[in-house]
């Protein structure tokens, strides 16, 4: 294992070449580190912007090897990275960050919301589905309308399905492919919030102001941060935040998606845990413009044992995802005076894949 702090000129790994790697290996180049990515993608967008990439899967074992030799820490970019290949870095020796009980919670949502409501950070009613009488007794137990999601893998409204009628349980069964599931009892919330966190190797928590955030279509297209909360909202997420982390004993950033419920009749404010994940986050894109040290810098330093940045916000962001063709807006966008343009790289722009990225800074705080 390296010696903590790694020092620049050091080279961190990062399984996944998309658009968080591209930005993780931007932020690593800035504070003097080189980047290997590992992707089975050729000229994936983040290896267009490090050093070198290694083209196989990410369970390839030879391929893996090769990037725990070169690198001093290895890191990924998004959570469905098979655990066993976190594993295995880690048994050659490798340091790797978050480590792989993170990455094996978050990518089991049943395990995720076990996890999350044993350290307090308390989810909506669910029930583990494994079979068709599994899910018709797991809707009598949490009624209905809820949600039926597959226990692995999905993001951006795949793998999951609502559930209105009783009647439409086998079709829902099926629209999912029949596969292990969790079954989430709606939660009637007011908005959707997120927090960004991140732990360094010596525990020191630092928690970014609140964002909220407005979907269409599954997919997230706005955040707004910092969210307009009191202190007491504030206050509770970074709880939230620090329980989570602390209990995996996790070192990087991490986004945690919640739910405002409102006060309670104490009028304290109510935060449920939508789900988390290892890794940066969309949500927290905003940091890249309305903050000292963005999400992507605070990342590198946490896993390379850097001290942590400021999460203060010095400017109120406005997030806007640019998915498929709305990429191609990119000359109105760049000619927006107070418009941040964010381009990932991608060659094709599919129907509602994530292009690009814009930060309007609505002003100072």
């Amino acid at each position: 294992m390296p010696q903590l702090p790694l020092p620049p000129g050091s080279t961190l790994g990062i399984l996944g070449g998309g658009q968080l790697g591209r930005m993780l290996s931007q932020a690593a180049s800035r504070l003097g580190f080189d980047v290997v990515i590992l992707d089975p993608q050729p000229d994936c967008p983040a290896a267009r912007v490090s050093r070198a990439q290694i083209t196989a899967p990410y369970d390839d074992p030879d391929a893996l090897q090769a990037l725990g030799r070169l690198c001093d820490v290895v890191t990924f970019e998004f959570e469905n990275v098979p655990a066993s290949s976190v594993e295995t870095l880690a048994e050659a020796g490798a340091l790797v960050a978050p480590g792989p009980t993170a990455l094996a919670v978050a990518q089991d949502r049943v395990d995720e919301k076990t996890y999350l409501n044993a350290v307090g950070a308390v989810t909506a009613d669910f029930a583990a589905v494994a079979t068709l009488d599994d899910l018709t007794t797991a809707i009598d137990k949490l009624g209905l309308p809820a949600v039926l999601k597959t226990r692995r893998e999905g993001y951006d409204g795949k793998g999951q399905v609502w559930i209105r009628d009783a009647a439409d349980a086998e079709a829902a069964f099926d629209a999912i492919g029949r596969r292990p599931a969790v079954l989430e009892a709606a939660a009637v919330f007011q908005r959707e919030l997120s927090v960004i966190a991140a732990r360094g190797h010596d525990g020191v928590v630092a928690v970014y102001p609140l964002g909220e955030n407005i979907h269409a279509n599954g997919v997230l297209k706005t955040t707004l941060a910092p969210a307009a909360v009191d202190a007491k909202t504030q206050a509770r997420a970074v709880e939230i935040a620090s329980a989570v982390l602390d209990g995996l004993d996790y070192v990087g950033v991490m986004g945690i998606e919640l739910f405002d419920m409102g006060a309670d009749s104490e009028g304290k404010p109510v935060l449920l845990v939508n789900e988390v994940a290892p890794r940066v986050h969309n949500t927290g894109h905003w940091t890249q413009d309305g903050c000292v040290c963005d999400q992507f810098e605070q990342h590198v330093r946490a896993i390379v044992g850097w001290p942590l940045g400021p999460t203060e916000a010095h400017a109120r962001i406005e997030m806007t995802n640019l998915l498929g063709d709305e990429v191609d807006q990119w000359r109105a966008l760049a000619a927006e005076p107070n418009a941040r343009l964010h381009l990932y790289g991608k060659h094709e722009a599919r129907a509602g894949r994530k292009m690009a990225h814009v930060n309007r800074v609505l002003g100072a705080i």
